[in-house]
């Protein structure tokens, strides 16, 4: 039988991206625009519902929110993961807000219709009261999200025809799984209302470009191993190491594991040869050995560093289109999820990830209260990046101001990004899609903007 293409019908994207490396600014603050961003992107695409220390028992459920949409992500009996949405099918009432336990079911508080955790209808008070056609079989159960799991969290789709999760999170997935980022748990979790767009918000981390401007404190001359124009110094190039790892340590509160900087400390008096390039590549061996060995000394589940740099994948930003982001370093990880808000308005969430000790239970923090991007008590990284956002995002006004001149070389990531934003928005069928979600997925972000065929 001969296979027929389906055809389809791009539909209209205003304010598209034209030219790939200019940005209309309309994109970050028109109301129609973010208005087909909810039609068109969001329910066809992968969403982090939850991390996976959220619902760690049988009948532990979790709300997630996206734009108007509530979903009941739930642990079921047998260790799986199910979802459904969060309305009663009677008049549409909301069964849940935030997290907890399922024990005997869910009841609508509203007039008591009844459900199992298995989104089955259990009761509906005065049955006899309504119409057969309102009483239908399975027509009166919840209706059900679709829900898989990878990574440590739980995820969810309203699009029953988009690719498996795994398929659309290449190839971040399968390198993310030789970090065994399954066995990272969150120790801290932060959210911050920032008054921006979200692929704004999404934009200030995809890029090295502005580190040296926004975070000073990571340009460390004597990293790489010499000052201009003076000769390599091993004392030196450790202690600016060390620096640097206290820096990440500290000013994202746990990105480098507090361990993992004791573990480098205690190398600090270690001998290096006099070469620059085969000193820098023996302390980074070292190091990926001795924090390798402390955490499997103490029962944790780690991969071997240093297979992960000779494999080339000890990068340290792996983006899951559209919304979630994971930044492995040595044995603990940051996480990032964005969710829109408004035009203008953005949750962005902050996790720091860490590996635990065997017979050590996960912990499972509460949901985070929103700060502000001013708030005092952000460490200083995210604070110097939230400095920024607020700024960018009323500039994007100025009359005079028409679209983002993106770098040819060191901004093509949000360029990829953005046209498969518009590929959402046109219908390009999801098929078609993976190759486009496979390159947004991929890293370095430093490069130029590829070729996207849809």
């Amino acid at each position: 039988m001969a296979i027929v293409e389906q055809k389809w019908t791009a539909l209209p994207v205003p304010f598209a991206m034209e030219l790939r490396d200019r940005v209309p600014k309309e994109r970050y603050y028109d109301p129609a625009f973010y208005a087909l961003e909810a039609e068109h992107l969001w329910p066809r695409v992968w969403q982090m519902a939850c991390r996976l220390e959220e619902i760690p028992h049988a009948g532990d459920f979790t709300e997630y929110e996206i734009l108007d949409q509530s979903v009941i992500v739930i642990r079921d009996d047998d260790g799986s993961v199910s979802a459904f949405q969060n309305a009663c099918r009677h008049r549409g009432v909301k069964l849940v807000e935030g997290r907890g336990t399922c024990t005997r079911g869910f009841t609508c508080p509203f007039h008591g219709w009844c459900y199992g955790s298995d989104g089955a209808n259990t009761a509906v008070p005065r049955r006899k009261s309504f119409a057969e056609h309102n009483l239908e079989a399975g027509d009166l159960d919840l209706v059900a999200v679709r829900c898989e799991v990878w990574g440590g969290c739980a995820w969810i789709n309203f699009d029953h025809d988009a690719p498996p999760l795994r398929d659309s999170l290449e190839p971040a997935a399968s390198i993310l799984d030789a970090w065994k980022v399954e066995s990272l748990h969150a120790e801290k979790w932060y959210a911050c209302r920032l008054p921006v767009n979200w692929k704004l918000a999404v934009e200030a981390f995809v890029e090295s470009y502005h580190v040296v401007q926004a975070h000073p404190q990571l340009v460390i001359p004597t990293r790489y191993g010499r000052r201009e124009g003076t000769p390599f110094d091993p004392r030196a190039f450790i202690a600016a190491d060390l620096e640097y790892l206290h820096a990440m340590s500290d000013g994202m509160d746990g990105m480098v594991h507090a361990d993992d900087v004791r573990v480098a400390e205690g190398l600090r008096d270690l001998e290096l040869p006099a070469d620059p390039e085969l000193a820098v590549a023996t302390w980074n061996r070292a190091l990926n050995d001795a924090v390798t060995s402390f955490h499997r000394g103490n029962g944790s589940d780690v991969p071997d560093l240093n297979e992960l740099t000779e494999l080339g994948i000890n990068q340290e930003f792996f983006q899951c289109f559209p919304h979630y982001f994971v930044l492995p370093m040595y044995s603990s990880a940051s996480a990032y999820r964005f969710r829109p808000q408004g035009p203008e308005a953005t949750l962005m969430e902050i996790w720091s990830l860490a590996r635990l000790p065997e017979g050590q239970e996960p912990h499972n923090p509460a949901p985070p209260e929103a700060w502000d991007p001013d708030d005092p008590r952000w460490p200083a990284i995210p604070a110097q990046d939230f400095s920024n956002l607020p700024r960018q995002q009323r500039g994007l006004h100025a009359r005079g101001f028409e679209y983002m001149r993106l770098s040819a070389g060191l901004e093509g990531h949000i360029a990829n990004c953005q046209r498969v934003v518009d590929a959402y928005l046109a219908g390009v069928p999801s098929d078609r899609l993976l190759p486009a979600l496979h390159e947004v997925n991929c890293y370095p972000f430093d490069r130029p903007a590829a070729d996207l065929d849809f």
